[in-house]
């Protein structure tokens, strides 16, 4: 069993949230349920904002990468706890709205942006766009040009970097599908074009080299790269933005070992330092883009078992009324999440177990080799670190409606999205 933090046994040997019993939310709110504990994400927010004001002598912000969980609850804290916003579509650039987010602390982000989001972006006075290719950058230029504005861009650099962590989530690679290739001059070409157009202001770069990773020396090497680039064409644009992007490892199994966020932080100021003092470069302002590392261990998925089926010699499956629809890290990737029987969280494991999901696809798999008590119909089943990328990537499939989702706050617990029911999956639908 894996305990982070925030989660232990009480008296009754249920799992407990917070101050909150795992078993009397699943009670109250039913499941499938996706809890997230407010309480231990602001205490992540604080951290980066507070660790990169410590760590870095320049100035700096954090930008809570909406992509991992964007809803107006949560748009809301990471507004109210200092922290900027990494948006990638027009619906999250909708939702910061909603949410009353501050605007100009918004980056922009996508590899294929299309006009409206472009139009979105402008009017609703976005900070910054970060342009992915060269059709785009001309996009922005003709839409600011329209509006006779100026917009802050910073242009997106893949720095050659190939980290260790999935191939679905590496980003920094010249194959990958985002951004201008620093290697084969693409990168300086265009930051060189946009430094001759009037209505875009280039203020610094942006790279992201990948997601899950546990090393220091990636982000130190592309930091690196990207203040070379930036002295490059001092001769044209004064650069002040040096974005690093996220991709900060969590805990999801007891042997994932990353870093603490301190040391990525000295390591990443101790090189900036160094190459910008060795470049002759002002100290850029250091901007990063935590995502997973902000929710992801402040999420729980609560699930009530349903069947249980043994396969002698083979394996046991355990189905719950959820599965790839709430949570499909396990079919994408191969992700594996810890599980707790959270109605009796203190008994010792009888053997491992398949977390079986009821979508009709013999892939719907929560977890694999699961070490869990005897587990019968009825118990409550909470599948841990599923604040990232569990309810942002939910589905349909099969028409099962979503979850709801429920923040915990001290001892209080509010639902901030409410529960699918069947009318709302006709809701599109012309009838």
């Amino acid at each position: 069993m894996f305990l982070s933090d925030h989660l232990s046994v009480n008296e009754q040997g249920h799992l407990t949230i917070g101050c909150h019993d795992a078993v009397d939310l699943a009670r109250q709110y039913g499941t499938p349920l996706y809890v997230l504990d407010e309480d231990h994400m602001r205490r992540q927010c604080r951290e980066y904002r507070q660790q990169m004001a410590n760590l870095y002598p320049g100035s700096s912000l954090p930008l809570f990468a909406g992509k991992a969980l964007c809803t107006v609850h949560t748009a809301r804290v990471t507004a109210s706890e200092g922290l900027g916003a990494d948006a990638v579509s027009g619906g999250e650039i909708y939702t910061l709205l909603q949410a009353g987010f501050p605007m100009d602390k918004v980056f922009f982000h996508g590899n294929n942006k299309t006009p409206e989001e472009i139009s979105l972006a402008l009017d609703s006075g976005t900070g910054y766009i970060v342009i992915d290719h060269e059709s785009e950058l001309y996009r922005v230029e003709q839409a600011a040009a329209e509006r006779n504005m100026k917009q802050k861009i910073l242009l997106r650099i893949k720095p050659g970097i190939d980290c260790h962590t999935h191939e679905y989530v590496k980003t920094g690679q010249l194959d990958c599908k985002f951004g201008l290739a620093l290697e084969t001059g693409e990168a300086e070409s265009m930051l060189r074009t946009a430094a001759s157009l009037p209505h875009v202001q280039t203020e610094g770069v942006h790279c992201h080299i990948g997601s899950q990773i546990f090393e220091t020396e990636p982000f130190c090497e592309a930091a690196r790269r990207m203040l070379g680039l930036m002295a490059k064409v001092r001769d044209v644009l004064s650069l002040h933005i040096l974005n690093l992007g996220g991709g900060f490892g969590i805990r999801y199994e007891e042997k994932d070992d990353p870093p603490p966020l301190s040391e990525y932080l000295r390591r990443i100021s101790d090189t900036i330092l160094q190459t910008s003092r060795d470049l002759g470069l002002p100290l850029p302002m250091l901007v990063l883009e935590p995502g997973r590392a902000i929710v992801g261990e402040a999420g729980i998925t609560l699930y009530t078992v349903g069947a249980v089926k043994t396969i002698p010699g083979i394996r046991t499956y355990v189905s719950v009324d959820g599965g790839m629809g709430d949570n499909p890290r396990h079919i994408l990737y191969g992700a594996r999440h810890p599980a707790v029987l959270a109605n009796r969280a203190a008994e010792p494991p009888a053997g491992p177990v398949t977390i079986a999901g009821k979508c009709c696809e013999s892939g719907d798999l929560i977890a694999e080799n699961v070490p869990l008590p005897e587990v019968r119909e009825g118990d409550i089943l909470a599948v841990l670190c599923t604040g990232a990328y569990n309810y942002s990537m939910a589905s349909h499939y099969n028409r099962l409606p979503r979850p709801a989702m429920i923040a915990l706050k001290g001892d209080r617990s509010f639902v901030i999205v409410r529960r699918e029911t069947y009318k709302d999956l006709l809701c599109c639908d012309l009838q």
